[in-house]
C-alpha cells in the first residue's frame, strides 16, 4: 500500500486506503458517504494524522459492483482510441455495463486482456516498477535458431535506442516461440523481432500474471472470481 503522508486530501486518503479510486471517492464524498471526526466531509477536505474517517454503505455497494473479466481480443480490434472505421472492444463485447481495458494489445495481435470497471487497478497494473509478467506465443516468418532465442532473452536494442529487459524465451516449433516479458513497450515483441531480421506473423497473449487465457476464443470472456481474482488483486496491492 502507498505510504500515507499527512495532511492528505480526503479523496486521496480513500484511494490509498483502497475504498475507491479518486474519482469514485469524489462521488462518495459528494453523496455524503464520508465523515471526518463525525462531520460530513466535503471535496477538498484534508485528513490529519489521528483523524477518524468513516465511510458509509456506498463504499460497500461500490465494491460489490466491481467486475473483472478475462477477455480474448480478436485480431483487428483496437483496445484504445479507435479511429474512424476501426472496431473497438466496446463494439464487440457482449456485456451489459461499461468496462475498460487495462493496458494495450496492438490491433494486429490477439489474446488476453483484462477488462474492468475498477478504476483502482490501472496505475497498479501498468506501473513499470511492478515488473508484472505477461506471456505470449509468437509465430515468425522463418525458422528460429538458438542464436535468435538467446538474443531475444538477453535483451534487444530497439530502433529508438532502448534496450529491452532480459526475458524468458523458448522455442516451441520451427517458426514459433514462447516469450515472457516484464515490461510493455509499444509493439515490443514485433520490434524486437524486426531488430533481429524477423517478422511476426501471429502474436497471441496467453497470460497476464496469474490470469490465463485458457480456452477462450476470440471475442469470448470469463469473469474473474474466487482465488484467481484474489491472487491477482493481492499481487498488485489491492484488497477486494
Amino acid at each position: 500500500m502507498e505510504e500515507m503522508e499527512y495532511p492528505i486530501r480526503i479523496n486521496r486518503y480513500l484511494a490509498v486506503k483502497q475504498y475507491a479510486s479518486r474519482r469514485e471517492a469524489d462521488r462518495l464524498i459528494e453523496d455524503g458517504q464520508v465523515r471526518i471526526n463525525g462531520k460530513v466531509a466535503s471535496l477538498g477536505d484534508k485528513v490529519q494524522k489521528g483523524d477518524s474517517v468513516e465511510v458509509g454503505a456506498g463504499a460497500k455497494a461500490l465494491a460489490k459492483k466491481r467486475v473483472y473479466l478475462a477477455f480474448c481480443k480478436p485480431e483487428g480490434v483496437v483496445t484504445h482510441s479507435p479511429e474512424r472505421g476501426q472496431k473497438s472492444i466496446a463494439d464487440i463485447l457482449d456485456y451489459e455495463g461499461r468496462m475498460f481495458p487495462i493496458g494495450r494489445l496492438d490491433m494486429d495481435s490477439r489474446g488476453l486482456i483484462i477488462l474492468t470497471n475498477d478504476g483502482r487497478i490501472t496505475d497498479k497494473l501498468l506501473n513499470p516498477e511492478g515488473a508484472h509478467e505477461k506471456e505470449y506465443l509468437v509465430r515468425v516468418d522463418k525458422p528460429v535458431n538458438p542464436e535468435f532465442i538467446a538474443s531475444m532473452a538477453k535483451g534487444v536494442l530497439l530502433d529508438d535506442g532502448y534496450k529491452t529487459r532480459k526475458c524468458v524465451v523458448e522455442s516451441t516449433g520451427s517458426k514459433q516461440f514462447r516469450i515472457t516479458l516484464t515490461e510493455g513497450k509499444k509493439r515490443q515483441i514485433r520490434r524486437m523481432c524486426e531488430a533481429l531480421g524477423y517478422a511476426v506473423t501471429d502474436l497471441l497473449r496467453i497470460r497476464i500474471m496469474n490470469i490465463r487465457l485458457r480456452e477462450l476464443r476470440a471475442g469470448e470472456y470469463r469473469q474473474l472470481v474466487g482465488a484467481e481474482l484474489q491472487t491477482f488483486l493481492k499481487s498488485i496491492g489491492i484488497n477486494q
